[in-house]
């Protein structure tokens, strides 16, 4: 009598050879995953030197026009076209106002222009994050007067300038 049965042959994968693929697969993950974080902090490095670039700039073109860098003290005075005046502000609240809002001669800022508040902004929006932070990157500054700001720093995660020397930094 013929039998036409057919052989049993495997019908999964042995247990070596799910082995060996998760093997494979590890050690692709192992050579891959690094590579991602090196391009992760590429990144911040390169946002962190384009954000203090653009920075900088603003605060030479600030200098260029005013003989003296932003963070001075801004008193109130001179009439401000359709904005509000900045009145009382010292130190970072000053550089910010300075950079962002139009001034007048005098380092004043206000809102809006007219032909005395004819400088500025110099920077179209707020100041950005430090992505470089160790601590919760944010946008605030530090404003020192000292003439020497060095490498020591505050560690709040956002920037430091000293309004004498004009050297802006990341405070990371």
């Amino acid at each position: 009598m013929i039998s036409f049965e057919k052989k049993r042959g495997q019908n999964g994968f042995t247990l070596v050879e799910l082995l060996i693929v998760v093997i494979i697969l590890a050690i692709l993950a192992a050579i891959i995953v690094p590579q991602f974080t090196a391009a992760t902090d590429d990144a911040s490095q390169s946002a962190y030197d384009t954000n203090v670039a653009n920075i900088r700039s603003a605060i030479d073109l600030y200098r260029q026009q005013h003989q003296e860098y932003p963070g001075a003290v801004i008193s109130g005075g001179g009439t401000c076209g359709s904005g509000a005046a900045v009145t009382g502000a010292v130190g970072a609240a000053a550089f910010v106002a300075q950079l962002k809002n139009y001034t007048n001669a005098a380092g004043q800022a206000c809102t809006g222009t007219d032909a005395t508040f004819r400088y500025g902004p110099y920077l179209k929006d707020d100041l950005p994050v430090n992505p470089l932070a160790t601590t919760t990157p944010n946008n605030t500054v530090v404003v020192v007067s000292t003439g020497v700001l060095g490498l020591t720093s505050g560690g709040t995660g956002g920037w430091r300038f000293d309004s004498v020397t004009g050297e802006f930094i990341g405070d990371h």
